[in-house]
């Protein structure tokens, strides 16, 4: 094809990829991008939400209308050794350029989160960027959140949402007419137990999936030797790298089908109004497919082959519970002297009786509170439960990250949370039963 025709193309494709389709009615499209997470042992979390940034930018969003929350604590962080980039998969393109630092460290909050989605401008004056959703009733918006998660619970570096405050958010967004439609992918272990159950109703006009079911981890995958990291999470990383693929021009029940198939160490889950999962992904992404338009070149022009994304498999996927662990055995197995090997082992005893230390407190608060009834200390610590009895469990979490450990903070004391949540659903314990039995095992 001669130069100047494919000069020519080119300018074309790009102008079509230029203009962000309208929504009916003037419609416009928002997002809200939460990694809550910290520290470089977490990578994966900010690694997601600067990826689904990038799609958002590419796919025709203007920053004005996506709004950041990550800790920032990455990039330069001194574990990096490419300081200033960061990647989402093996010999990944940086995704950290450009991503707008909208809330970071210590404004990286549930309340400032549930502030920004309800449109509470007065709240987030002087805090951040102040940006905060101005949608309104024509407008499409598209929340992801990416961190670890607990039944009724997920993360942020501090504290932690219940899924009652984002359900009341999410209602309260509803009432105010702050969308037409809206979709919520959610990356966290037992992420489904944040709309499990009736907590999301079917009639809010909004649209959930997660990474797993309510009784379930998420994964991470992608382990990277030169950051002794994990680059993503399975969920994340599947939906992002079919619209990667394929562009925007698929419905949400196709991107949900796909990415359930291919990820295969959990129960991908979908909630709420399935009424519009019809619609195609370029309603909540951004109507821009940069994949479409090379594909298109590639057609026409048979020029730039290989230009399309490739797929990776998640073959080295883990827990997300387990990446700490992981990572000290993948170093251990790199360690090159015996004196590497040495100090790698105990860090991993180290992190070993740190996780016995916090079981067993668990363990002691339950015994404590059961009365010594062994059987019924058993069925706590052996079983999930889903909380609908939020009063109870947000009291008894909060105490237990205020005597105990910062679930927030201390990755594996969040997993034990289940058994303060088993108690406050069983009819043996009341809530000032477990508060007392914190306080005596914790010393306060």
């Amino acid at each position: 094809m001669d130069i100047a025709v494919k000069s020519l193309l080119l300018l074309s494709l790009a102008c079509l990829a230029s203009a962000l389709p309208d929504l009916a009615g003037d419609g416009k499209h928002w997002a809200v991008l939460v990694a809550g997470s910290s520290t470089f042992s977490n990578y994966r979390h900010q690694a997601d939400v600067c990826h689904a940034y990038q799609i958002l930018h590419k796919h025709g969003i203007p920053d004005e209308r996506i709004i950041v929350f990550m800790m920032d604590d990455i990039a330069e962080n001194s574990q990096n050794p490419t300081k200033g980039i960061i990647i989402n998969k093996p010999n990944g393109t940086d995704v950290y350029h450009g991503v707008p630092k909208d809330y970071t460290g210590e404004h990286v909050t549930p309340e400032n989160f549930i502030n920004v989605i309800i449109g509470n401008k007065k709240a987030m004056a002087g805090i951040g960027s102040g940006k905060v959703l101005e949608s309104g009733p024509n407008d499409h918006v598209f929340i992801n959140f990416v961190d670890h998660g607990a039944p009724g619970f997920v993360a942020f570096p501090s504290s932690t949402l219940s899924a009652r405050d984002l359900a009341n958010a999410l209602k309260k967004m509803h009432a105010t007419r702050m969308y037409s439609q809206l979709v919520f992918y959610m990356e966290a272990c037992e992420s489904g137990s944040m709309f499990h159950l009736g907590i999301l109703p079917s009639n809010l006009s909004i649209y959930a999936t997660t990474a797993a079911d309510a009784h379930e981890s998420s994964w991470a995958c992608y382990y990277d030797r030169q950051r002794n990291t994990y680059l993503g999470d399975v969920y994340s990383v599947k939906w992002m790298e079919d619209t990667d693929r394929v562009g925007t021009s698929e419905s949400l029940a196709k991107q949900f089908t796909t990415v359930k198939e291919e990820v295969k160490t959990s129960h991908v889950q979908e909630y709420g109004d399935m009424k519009f999962s019809t619609e195609e992904i370029q309603e909540f992404q951004g109507g821009v497919s940069g994949s479409r338009v090379e594909s298109t070149l590639k057609r026409i022009t048979n020029f730039g082959a290989g230009a399309l994304p490739v797929k990776y498999p998640c073959k080295d996927s883990v827990a997300s519970p387990n990446v700490p662990l992981a990572v000290l055995y993948h170093r251990l197995n790199d360690a090159e002297t015996e004196g590497e090997k040495i100090e790698i082992r105990s860090m991993l005893a180290e992190e070993l009786l740190e996780r016995n230390q916090i079981a067993g407190v668990m363990e002691n608060i339950v015994k404590n509170a059961s009365s010594a009834n062994g059987d019924l200390a058993h069925t706590i610590l052996s079983t999930i439960t889903q909380p609908r009895d939020f009063d109870c469990a947000e009291s008894v979490v909060d105490a237990f990250s205020n005597m105990c450990y910062n679930v927030a903070e201390v990755d594996y004391a969040f997993r034990q949370v289940y058994a303060l949540v088993n108690m406050c659903e069983h009819t043996a314990f009341s809530a000032e039963g477990i508060l007392s039995s914190i306080r005596t095992v914790c010393g306060h």
